[in-house]
């Protein structure tokens, strides 16, 4: 069976392989042997960047590389890594290199590199992260859903949370989940949802989901948010998962469960899902 790292740097191969190409995330994620869904946010915990700005970075770096080392055209420079208007492609380089296309072409010019990522071992202290193996049976959420495109989820999801906080819908589902669902492979649908009870109304503009019954690892986050949620993510793709041999993720969905806000931010407790199976 292949192994956790060695399925992310597969990964990370067929991207550089394949840059000039149409690149689909499932197809990616299939070569780290993980749903797109979960791949896309293991990449952008451990790396800092989501999948689609390391693509984007990567093929304006080797662009810059083409137009300043040959004789190449800007347009067939442009539809070579995916740009097939010259208009956008002059946009996003001169955001990225500072100057245009044009001018990458002249000697002297200054252009940015982006590197590559490459897979690290690293042996840090031995630190415990804290986790449970459960059992849950399937069980129904109620609550406000809206799609959200991975690039810019991290931004996009706490302005939800603000939104919905504001408008006083709180009073109707308090938020004790935060659920994330895979749709397409391309976005994915956040809730803000309480369980779901059967002999109550569904009020207008929410929804229910079904959880389906399995395995799941569940870790502790304690202390203020967003940051102990930001680090417990971390050690768990970065520590847990490469250093676990009993299960592997599951499903296409996690759960962030909220307790009551408390009085000290940093006595703050709250729980991340993550669905496992047997290996």
């Amino acid at each position: 069976m292949i192994g956790w790292t060695e399925g992310i740097q597969n990964a990370i191969e067929y991207i550089e392989e394949n840059l000039t190409e149409e690149l689909s995330i499932r197809e990616i994620a299939e070569k780290a042997c993980v749903s797109a869904f979960h791949f896309q946010r293991i990449f952008n915990t451990l790396c800092g960047f989501t999948m689609g700005e390391y693509i984007r970075n990567r093929r304006l770096s080797l662009a810059a590389q083409e137009l300043a080392r040959s004789d190449a055209k800007v347009i067939d420079v442009a539809m070579k890594y995916g740009y097939y208007s010259p208009d956008s492609f002059t946009r996003a380089f001169a955001r990225f290199h500072g100057i245009s296309p044009s001018a990458a072409k002249l000697r002297g010019a200054r252009l940015k590199s982006f590197a590559r990522v490459k897979l690290k071992l690293v042996l840090e202290g031995g630190t415990m992260l804290e986790y449970k193996i459960v059992e849950k049976e399937q069980f129904t959420v109620m609550g406000k859903a809206r799609n959200f495109d991975p690039d810019t989820a991290t931004t996009e999801i706490p302005k939800f949370w603000d939104e919905h906080n504001r408008n006083g819908d709180s009073s109707i589902v308090v938020g004790m989940y935060g659920v994330c669902i895979d749709t397409d492979g391309k976005e994915f649908e956040y809730m803000i949802a309480d369980n779901y009870l059967p002999w109550n109304e569904i009020p207008e503009g929410y929804k229910t989901r079904v959880i389906p019954a399995g395995t799941w690892a569940v870790f502790p986050c304690r202390g203020a948010l967003p940051k102990s949620l930001q680090d417990v993510n971390r050690r768990i793709w970065s520590e847990w998962l490469p250093s676990c041999k009993d299960y592997r993720i599951a499903g296409n969905y996690n759960i962030e469960m909220y307790a009551p806000p408390t009085e000290n931010p940093d006595d703050y407790y709250c729980e991340i899902w993550i669905p496992v199976e047997k290996v």
